[in-house]
């Protein structure tokens, strides 16, 4: 059965004359696009593509069938704009994944925004973390997926869409106000999820120790429990501590180690009416939000 994804990426080549040519279009890996090309090779069972020297050029079938995927896509394409005027924003379904955090603040602010300027729109919310949601995303399973990530962390796959609407602080949680890491060189840690993890150990590290993971969760509000009980302490992102936050604990924000939050989503622009509703009210869902993480440490420094 042959797949639109991977006629699109032959029609590229034929235009380009290339792999390079195709991926840049397509905002695509090198491999990605080779990868298609086999894939579709395998599906209808001839060659499509032959090297020539450094280069590619299509076999007379691939020429055959580039010439028809440019027709079938032009018709797709055609109809999905008739369809999404015809249709707008009176109705529509999509689906989005997010970790905790996230999901319990800027999401419920995004989702009553949409509820009143589109009563129409069905909005299907799943609590992943990053890895999980991204994974959704390329399967086709959800619509958007809100992730973060740091500056020097590869968000892993060009074929993903992102959409930059925040920063996010993280604190140490601990039950001093105007704490620093340096007091807990040898205290017992809380650890998390392996990404939480990972960040955790880069912020200890980058003052010169190694973290004692003594207990382990990755529910913000368990992981409050703990440090207020002097079970441990811990590191949390500041639209946790919005979602949740314990009387018996103090945050302390760590200047310099801020995630990037981003909406994500799959495929070529522009994205449909409906996706794009959303991406703009979780944009505008996190600037609002934003202002609150701003005042954590104020609050802190009130207790």
């Amino acid at each position: 059965m042959l797949n639109l994804v991977h006629l699109k990426v032959l029609a590229a080549v034929a235009r380009h004359g290339s792999v390079t040519g195709a991926a840049k279009e397509l905002h695509y890996s090198q491999p990605s696009v080779s990868h298609h090309l086999s894939r579709l090779e395998a599906a209808t069972g001839v060659r499509l593509v032959q090297r020539v020297g450094r280069g590619i050029r299509l076999t007379p079938e691939g020429r055959l069938l580039a010439n028809r995927a440019a027709e079938i896509l032009g018709r797709v394409d055609a109809a999905t704009t008739e369809l999404a005027a015809q249709v707008g924003l009176q109705s529509g379904r999509v689906r989005l994944a997010a970790n905790a955090s996230t999901l319990s603040t800027i999401v419920p602010r995004a989702a009553l925004s949409l509820a009143q300027a589109y009563p129409g729109l069905e909005l299907s919310l799943f609590e992943r973390h990053p890895v999980e949601a991204l994974e959704m995303l390329r399967l086709g399973e959800i619509d958007v997926a809100l992730v973060f990530r740091h500056a020097d962390d590869p968000i892993g796959d060009e074929e993903f869409r992102l959409l930059h609407i925040g920063n996010d602080s993280i604190y140490l949680i601990s039950q001093r106000p105007n704490d620093t890491l340096a007091n807990h060189r040898h205290s017992a840690w809380i650890g998390g999820c392996d990404r939480c993890q990972a960040e955790l150990n880069a912020v200890c590290q980058h003052h010169g120790f190694t973290p004692r993971i003594a207990s382990h969760s990755d529910d913000m509000v368990v992981v409050q429990a703990f440090v207020a009980a002097g079970i441990g302490v811990s590191t949390l992102p500041g639209y946790a501590l919005q979602a949740h936050r314990h009387p018996g604990i103090h945050a302390t924000e760590l200047t310099g180690f801020e995630r990037q939050i981003h909406a994500a989503t799959y495929g070529d622009p522009p994205d449909p009416p409906a996706v794009a509703a959303v991406l703009a009210a979780l944009a505008e869902a996190a600037s609002q939000c934003r202002e609150a993480n701003d005042r954590v440490a104020d609050l802190d420094k009130q207790t």
